[in-house]
């Protein structure tokens, strides 16, 4: 078991699930961690791969900066895949973030990961149908500055009240519903 496997599962051991769903997701995170292969690379498909993603929080936690992707032409929170040359999945985390709105001085909320979600990706490029473990991590923003990346078309400050599924997903409204609890 490599050693950024190993950290991973402490960071998903230490996690405790906000409802069934998320519950489900990390037994799900079990299977992938103890399947044949690298669990971390964008290759491996069977059951599918972890991926790395952040919610950043405004400087005075009343907005979540979205990205809106490329691909996908929804609002969501900056992520991708996890770098071989990352360090850990939370390094992922940070680097996705500096890659797709250009922050890099962050403060992190929580110790840890925040959240985890598994999803669906229907095949692509050649690539077969599989799934992306996406851990998640929560970071406030030190200022109000930003700017959009290669992997997003734009990105904006939106407040935690008006995040809506109908620009966003369900996963991304989970998330936020945990963060206003956190933040009150």
């Amino acid at each position: 078991m490599s050693r950024r496997v190993d950290h991973l599962r402490r960071l998903l051991e230490a996690l405790a699930p906000a409802d069934a769903v998320e519950a489900a997701y990390l037994k799900r995170f079990d299977v992938l961690l103890w399947a044949e292969g690298d669990a971390l690379s964008r290759d491996h498909f069977v059951p599918g791969h972890v991926t790395a993603s952040a919610f950043v929080v405004s400087p005075d936690g009343a907005q979540v900066l979205l990205i809106e992707h490329s691909k996908l032409h929804r609002w969501l929170q900056p992520g991708g895949h996890v770098e071989p040359d990352d360090v850990d999945v939370l390094a992922a985390c940070r680097r996705e973030v500096a890659e797709e709105v250009g922050l890099t001085e962050l403060e992190p909320l929580v110790p840890g990961l925040f959240d985890v979600d598994v999803h669906d990706i229907p095949p692509l490029k050649g690539d077969p149908g599989h799934a992306h473990f996406d851990v998640r991590a929560l970071f406030r923003a030190p200022d109000w500055s930003f700017e959009a990346g290669s992997d997003a078309k734009a990105a904006r400050w939106v407040p935690l009240e008006e995040v809506s599924l109908d620009a966003s997903d369900a996963s991304v409204m989970r998330a936020v519903a945990k963060i206003r609890a956190r933040l009150g």
